[in-house]
């Protein structure tokens, strides 16, 4: 059988960059025979990179590294409404787009990204605290302050540091599939996937029981996928009524609780397609869809493929 294909990931490293958002995507994407990925970490120059927070890094690479890549991140970095990158960097970014290369910025790294005119029309995200700069530095990017990252596609961008393993295990789940993403996900000892916004991380003058209140009411879901769930059961292990849990849940996840069964029930009959041989008809009705007619509609819906089509992309060449 083929080897999968290697995909190469340049991380690129500015004046002032924030050690956690540098360090995220080079681990998550580190070079292992279980990882189809190459990673180079580089600056604008070869050389010493003088870091945010004390620290600084020592590149091997230089802007070369961005013409080799498929996927280049940008993490954050200090001051990032003050100035621009220099030119050199900015032209460098255009040109791996241009070339067919996905960008992905780390918190502030939108800042570089929405330099290049390429987050322009487009959603993007950044850290809260920098949600207002980037609105008035860049006008014309559609900054959503409630998210945890923006697929647009060729251009991807994350919330604080930590959002920045949600989008490398969004890429990952759409790279390699489900499976590989919740193996990634354990071995950093993360949540697998995230759904809440970042929203429930800005200060407020009245602290609101918002965050990780139904944790565990989602934990309990996600082990009786198979079951039905419905708004009044969910409400009830949830110990509030079920128009409170609806309120809140939307608050938390930026989903109605429905919609995010959903979802989870898609996310696990994905796995299921990937690392079994049953039937689309007993995934169905494993997931407490009832039939594959149901499951394929959901899917497609959510998707945009079939659960037969998606079953060939992630099984080829294994």
């Amino acid at each position: 059988m083929p080897a999968p294909r290697l995909h190469r990931v340049a991380v690129l490293v500015l004046k002032g960059a924030k050690p956690l958002d540098v360090g995220i995507p080079a681990q998550v994407f580190t070079t292992r025979a279980s990882m189809p990925y190459e990673v180079r970490v580089c600056g604008a120059t070869p050389g010493l990179v003088t870091g945010g927070d004390g620290l600084a890094y020592s590149v091997a690479h230089g802007l070369d590294a961005l013409a080799w890549a498929d996927i280049v991140f940008v993490p954050g970095y200090r001051f990032p409404d003050r100035d621009d990158p220099p030119r050199a960097v900015v032209e460098a970014l255009i040109a791996a787009h241009d070339r067919g290369a996905r960008l992905a910025a780390i918190s502030t790294g939108a800042f570089a990204l929405a330099a290049t005119g390429l987050l322009d029309g487009r959603r993007a995200t950044t850290h809260w605290h920098y949600t207002r700069a980037l609105m008035a530095r860049h006008p014309l990017v559609r900054v959503d302050e409630n998210v945890l990252f923006v697929d647009e596609g060729s251009v991807l961008t994350s919330a604080g540091a930590a959002s920045g393993i949600d989008l490398c295990l969004h890429i990952l789940r759409g790279d390699l599939g489900v499976a590989a993403s919740n193996h990634a996900a354990r071995r950093l000892v993360a949540a697998p996937y995230r759904s809440g916004g970042q929203a429930q991380y800005v200060p407020r003058s009245v602290p609101e029981p918002l965050g990780e209140r139904f944790a565990a009411t989602r934990e309990w879901a996600l082990h009786r996928l198979g079951e039905p769930l419905t708004l009044d059961v969910l409400a009830r292990q949830a110990g509030v009524s079920p128009r409170t849990f609806s309120r809140r849940f939307v608050e938390e996840t930026g989903y109605t609780p429905m919609q995010w069964v959903m979802r989870a029930r898609i996310d696990l009959a994905r796995e299921l397609l990937e690392r079994s041989q049953r039937s689309v008809e007993q995934i169905a009705a494993d997931i407490g869809l009832g039939t594959g007619a149901n499951l394929r509609l959901h899917f497609q819906r959510i998707l945009g493929t079939t659960p037969s089509e998606y079953r060939r992309t992630f099984t080829r060449g294994e």
